[in-house]
């Protein structure tokens, strides 16, 4: 799952989405398919709670998507947004850990995960999964953003409302200490050093991955 909002309900956690977080995906996954130029093939949306930024994926491309998370309470509200989409011929759910992804090697052009890396149980393993499945010249995007300043500012306003510590909550999973410690976990993976790096602003945090 996102990692705003993980201690809701499953219900609770979908209209929070919806109502809040909905207007990033799609930026995202613009900026995703304009950076690796990857526009069909298979997609990996991982950790992907009720799935918006896969489905925008889909939308706005050829991709087939996965939407890999560990609950199944929140697979079957992807489900139901996938049906609503009218996109189940191209958007499948798979429940399963990043940890150990029941995938072949070689099996994703693009991998994307939005909020799920801090909730991992071994980073370093996450992402080596990620690296195992991601296809040659494929690419991943694992991390956290709000894809715009004004829309950080706009998703803070109305979560303050309900987390008063919602500014040191998000400093410390994009705050400006926050990519050392992503390289830290990337310096202990077996991904070669020349295929990755750590991109960070005041509000996107990602490890870009190609392979």
């Amino acid at each position: 799952m996102m990692d705003e909002f993980t201690e809701s309900k499953a219900t609770d956690y979908n209209k929070i989405v919806k109502e809040i977080f909905f207007p990033i995906f799609p930026l995202l996954a613009d900026d995703f398919l304009q950076k690796s130029r990857i526009e069909e093939g298979i997609c990996l949306d991982i950790g992907s709670g009720n799935g918006y930024l896969g489905l925008a994926l889909a939308e706005k491309s050829a991709l087939k998507v996965t939407l890999i998370d560990i609950d199944p309470e929140i697979m079957e509200l992807a489900e139901k947004n996938i049906r609503e989409r009218q996109l189940s011929d191209r958007i499948k759910t798979l429940l399963a850990n990043v940890v150990e992804l029941p995938l072949q090697d070689n099996y994703a052009q693009l991998v994307v995960s939005r909020g799920s890396i801090f909730f991992w149980e071994d980073q370093t393993k996450g992402l080596n999964e990620v690296y195992r499945v991601l296809a040659p010249g494929g690419m991943a995007f694992i991390g956290g953003g709000f894809a715009t300043p004004e829309l950080m500012k706009a998703v803070g306003k109305k979560m303050k409302e309900k987390n008063l510590d919602w500014d040191s909550h998000i400093a410390g999973r994009i705050g400006p200490d926050a990519p050392k410690k992503f390289r830290d976990v990337l310096s202990r993976t077996n991904i070669p050093e020349s295929r990755f790096e750590v991109s960070y602003d005041s509000v996107n945090l990602w490890i870009v991955i190609r392979k």
